[in-house]
């Protein structure tokens, strides 16, 4: 599960405006991004073997550092997941329909609202065929590229060329291709011995999925350069069609599709529940936590997060909306970070250090990201805060009336 949690579109796609940022640098940013990975993961287990409710750093950060914390954080990741989802559908489209990628996009996200209204969601087995596809895929990019006759040494070569902002920069945008991993710790009441598997789960997914990033990135890196990686809309596409073995770029494209269908149909079902919930609690608009009375799915929620993601993908740039998605996922996780801190010892799985080294590098992040990305990423969540109050503040105001 969590294999398959990050093993998905984000790794064909995150990778060009990575390469912009920091040409070869980008596979400093990658061990960088892990290493926040990690520490983010950590805190999130820790909350969700106290916590084990829906909600996430929603419910975390209200429980342990006030409710505007947990509405900022849960405001963060409903408005940054959407986004995601817009950056899902367009790798969709980028990779099927590279002429309409749009069209296709908004396609794929109507069909799999379909399928989620339905009440089908993924299980363990489909996860586990989805990601042995994707890695079919993924082997079969490292493959072309150390096979195509192109690869060339000088293309990695080019290590500071965006300097250490363009290296953070590349960690803040790849660090959407792990966006997901704390699924795993969401897991407490669903296995067995969850104290003792989570722990061994989260370093264990979280370091194959580094190593298949690592080695996906490096082999494009060589085979194409960091230019063309950056230029192109399906980079790992590119990379795979510049040399001899460019026989196998259609499966490289599908493997891209079902990455992605598989991204947009866990995404629309997680991002819903935490409007939901958010919505049970008075801290979005009450329509949203309606349940349908057959198919049991909170069907307002959903088709709200469908609708603002198809805006999305007609409306936004895939980069543009690659790093505002970064920044407000950055956010959340620097809530579970604080929220982690406060907790005691004898709460504490992992050392209180890891919840701290995680709060610095989301931070710094998310300050490195694009500047048009930070900007807007403070307005959505200032305007989300002002909303929070204003609804908070209508009854007080209408019972002194």
């Amino acid at each position: 599960m969590g294999l398959g949690s990050m093993i998905g579109a984000s790794v064909f796609i995150a990778i060009g405006p990575a390469a912009a940022a920091a040409g070869a640098g980008l596979m400093i940013g990658l061990a960088v991004a892990g290493v926040v990975a990690f520490c983010n993961a950590t805190s999130s287990a820790q909350l969700a073997a106290l916590y084990p409710a829906s909600g996430g750093t929603y419910i975390y950060g209200r429980k342990r550092l006030g409710h505007l914390a947990g509405f900022s954080a849960g405001w963060g990741f409903v408005v940054g997941k959407s986004a995601t989802l817009s950056v899902s559908a367009l790798a969709f489209g980028a990779y099927t329909l590279p002429d309409h990628p749009r069209i296709a996009g908004i396609a794929a996200v109507v069909v799999v609202t379909a399928v989620n209204l339905r009440g089908i969601t993924r299980t363990a087995k489909a996860t586990r065929v989805t990601v042995s596809l994707v890695l079919i895929a993924l082997g079969l990019v490292v493959a072309a590229a150390l096979g195509g006759g192109t690869a060339d040494a000088d293309n990695l070569a080019d290590w500071d060329a965006g300097g250490a902002r363009g290296i953070l920069e590349s960690a803040g945008l790849l660090f959407f291709a792990f966006a997901g991993y704390a699924r795993i710790a969401t897991l407490g009441e669903e296995i067995k011995e969850p104290a003792r598997t989570i722990p061994r789960a989260i370093p264990a997914a979280l370091g194959i999925t580094l190593a298949v990033y690592a080695a996906v990135s490096a082999t494009a890196l060589w085979a194409v350069g960091p230019e063309l990686l950056a230029e192109a809309g399906a980079p790992l596409a590119a990379a795979t069609d510049a040399g001899d073995w460019n026989g196998l770029t259609p499966v490289v494209r599908v493997g891209a599709a079902i990455a992605s269908a598989g991204a947009l149909l866990a995404l629309v079902a997680g991002v819903s529940r935490t409007a939901f919930a958010m919505s049970s609690e008075g801290d979005l608009p009450r329509v949203l936590d309606n349940i349908h009375p057959v198919h049991r799915v909170p069907h307002y929620a959903e088709v709200a997060v469908a609708t603002v993601v198809i805006l999305l993908v007609s409306l936004t740039d895939l980069r543009n909306v690659l790093g505002f998605s970064s920044f407000c996922v950055l956010f959340y996780y620097a809530v579970t970070n604080a929220s982690a801190w406060t907790l005691s010892a004898s709460q504490r799985r992992w050392p209180r250090a890891l919840s701290g080294l995680g709060f610095i590098g989301c931070a710094i992040l998310a300050a490195t990201l694009p500047a048009a990305s930070v900007i807007v990423g403070l307005l959505v969540i200032a305007s989300g805060i002002l909303m929070w109050r204003v609804r908070r503040a209508l009854p007080r105001l209408i019972a002194t009336e």
